[in-house]
């Protein structure tokens, strides 16, 4: 599974993992559309395993409104800058097949 997460959610969501015995590795990313801060993170599950991480990534990675300030209108010579409302938060997550794994 690859799962990508906003970085404000990763440490609850692989404290979860771990405790319930998930391996994962964690890759540190960046957003392209805010540039924000977030964790892919590579997670190796057989497939009655899947509901397992799901259900984590429910439980930690939530979905908010945060405020950013994307102004940049010109108006009479000057720079406005409204702040607009984003969502955030969540997770996108791909469900891969893994043909062969082997750890060395």
């Amino acid at each position: 599974m690859i799962a990508v997460i906003h970085s404000d959610d990763c440490p609850a969501v692989l404290d979860a993992l771990a405790g319930r015995g998930i391996a994962f590795t964690r890759l540190s990313t960046t957003g392209g559309f805010l540039r924000a801060g977030n964790d892919t993170l590579l997670i190796g599950v057989e497939d009655n395993g899947i509901e397992d991480v799901m259900q984590v990534l429910r439980e930690f990675c939530s979905v908010r409104k945060q405020f950013l300030d994307v102004g940049q209108a010109p108006f009479l010579g000057t720079l406005l800058h409204a702040p607009v409302e984003v969502t955030v938060g969540g997770a996108t997550v791909f469900v891969v097949e893994v043909a062969d794994f082997r750890k060395i």
